[in-house]
Formats: C-alpha cells, structure tokens, sequence
C-alpha cells in the first residue's frame, strides 16, 4: 500500500503526483460516450461546489502527461457505472470512547494500486485516508477528530454530481464535525449511491444513506449507541431505490455479523473491534480469493484517543498497525 503525501496547494500536490508514475495508471479504465457524457454534466458542479479538485486533477494529468477529462472520467464516474468497492462499515461511542472502523472489500487485483494518502492542502484540513485510486478517499480521519467511511450501494438511479469517494474527500478537508458533514451531505448535488457512516470526537456518530434523490441521516437507536453498514440500504426511505439484483458481495451476510456482533458483546473495546474486523464474531473478511474479492485493507479510527489503526490487507493475516502521520506531520 502506497503512502503518498499531498502538500501546499492543489496544483503543486497535483503535479508531484501526476509525476510519480513511470506508467500509465488509466490502463485499465474503460471509457464511452455514456461516460464522457456524463463527465461533462459533472464539470459545472465540481466547478460550483469543489473547484479545488478541477485544479488538482488538471495538475495530476499534466504529470501523466494525459488530457485532463480523461482523468476526470476515470474518477467522475466512479461508484456509478459499474460495481465497486464492496465494505463493511461501523461507528459506536461507548464506555467514553468512540471509535468508526471499515473493511475495505475489493477486486484482489486493485491491491497494488491502493494508497493511503496524508493530505495537508492549503485552505483545507489535515487528514489521513485510504483510497482505491486517487483524490477520491473512501475512509479516513482529519485533524479535527472527524472520520467518514462510505460504503458502496448498487446504484438504481444516477444524476450529474459528486460520487461517494468526492463526498468523503470534501468532508474530510473541509469540515470538522458529525453535523457539518450531514449539511454537506444535504446540500450537494449527488451523483452516486451509498452510505456515509460519521463520527466526531464528541461522540456524535450518524450513518447517511444516500443517492442522486434523496438524503436519509439515521441516528443511533437509544441504549444503543452503533450505526453499522455493508452494500444495501436498510431504511424504508431507501428500499425503493435499492438493486434487487444477486447479493455477491454477502452484503447481508457481513450486515447479518455486523448486527449480531453488536447485540451480544457488550464489552466493546479496541480488541472487540479488530477481532470483528478480522471475522472473529463471524462472516466479514472470508473471502474465497478465487473469486476474485478479497479485504484489501481494514481501518480503525479512535477517535477520541485520534489514533489511526490500520491492517494493510487481509485483517485475518496481516497485523493492525499505528498510523501516526496525523500527530507527526503538518
């Protein structure tokens, strides 16, 4: 896994990193008119909404010595037009401590590509994420004790707008509470399915099922403070706009561990995290890798001790590890 660094302006962060590839990184992207169409519609929106990223992705290409819409394709379209990352994800605040935590389940072939990305961009917040590509981030925490995670939902519907892992990137850089984020969440135009699960350092966690018609924020239910996802909405408000086609990602199976994990366990600490994670407490990370699907990374975020734990593939063999480039770096 990649630990890139991303400083001082978007175009300077941009183009060191466009210039750090030997070969071309799009090589398996498959474009069409439907794409670049779509691409199109999209550019006005980031414009209004996140034009530092038109900046950042203008520079990345100049690097890649590669037109710029190419490259704005490529991640545009991302979690719209064909599956793709499939995740588990939850948030508790329990015993004074708070903590969001994610398995990052993917195509086995995507694990030389991932990065874990620290940004520290001018006119943004410091944070630290993970990522399948790049620009996008799918988890991560900032400075400000703010973590997000999306997880992938199979999308019935598109509209021009900012897909998952651009929701995740903005708040992550520019807001620094649970409620911020859900105002985002709220106000942008969407492009993509999926559920965004937060948590502040105050203890304020939210899961926000979303796509291009409507905005769900679900709360914790009382005495229970956990929001938990995988790749399907569970709300009412979003089972109209949910894929009814084949579950092989064990969407339900991994929400099925999720749910019974944390209904009997009540002593819920770090070490009942990384066991859960690792598929201690049932069907999580066990994939059949001939499948072609495996965890390709696991994050954990304390967020009241800000502290980063992450297991840079496979949690059931690969170790969890301190991540301290928050506290280190500025």
């Amino acid at each position: 896994m990649y630990h890139s660094i991303w400083k001082k302006s978007h175009y300077q962060a941009g183009l060191r990193y466009g210039s750090m590839f030997t070969v071309n990184p799009l090589s398996h992207f498959e474009r069409s008119a439907e794409k670049t169409a779509f691409t199109q519609k999209c550019i006005p929106l980031y414009q209004k909404y996140y034009a530092e990223i038109l900046e950042e992705m203008k520079d990345i290409s100049e690097g890649l010595h590669m037109q710029w819409k190419t490259v704005a394709e490529s991640l545009f379209t991302m979690y719209c037009f064909a599956p793709q990352n499939r995740c588990s994800s939850f948030a508790f605040c329990s015993n004074g401590k708070t903590i969001l935590a994610k398995n990052s389940d993917f195509l086995t072939f995507v694990k030389k590509l991932c990065d874990s990305p620290y940004y520290s961009i001018e006119g943004g917040y410091r944070f630290v994420g993970n990522t399948t590509a790049w620009t996008e981030i799918e988890d991560g925490m900032n400075e400000h004790g703010l973590a997000a995670a999306l997880t992938f939902v199979y999308p019935t519907q598109i509209m021009p707008g900012l897909n998952a892992g651009m929701l995740v990137r903005y708040i992550l850089e520019k807001c620094k509470t649970t409620q911020q984020a859900i105002k985002v969440l709220q106000e942008f135009p969407i492009a993509s399915a999926q559920t965004i699960i937060l948590a502040d350092r105050t203890g304020d966690i939210a899961l926000v099922e979303c796509n291009c018609q409507k905005v769900n924020v679900i709360i914790p239910q009382q005495n229970k403070n956990v929001v938990f996802a995988t790749n399907h909405f569970i709300s009412d408000t979003m089972k109209v706009y949910q894929y009814h086609g084949e579950d092989d990602c064990y969407s339900h199976k991994r929400y099925e561990t999720l749910s019974y994990a944390f209904e009997n366990n009540y002593d819920i600490s770090l070490q009942f995290v990384m066991d859960l994670l690792s598929g201690k407490k049932g069907f999580l990370c066990q994939y059949d890798k001939s499948e072609g699907i495996d965890t390709i990374w696991s994050s954990i975020y304390d967020l009241t001790e800000h502290k980063i734990y992450r297991a840079e593939g496979n949690p059931k063999t690969k170790s969890f590890r301190e991540d301290n480039r928050l506290q280190k770096r500025k």
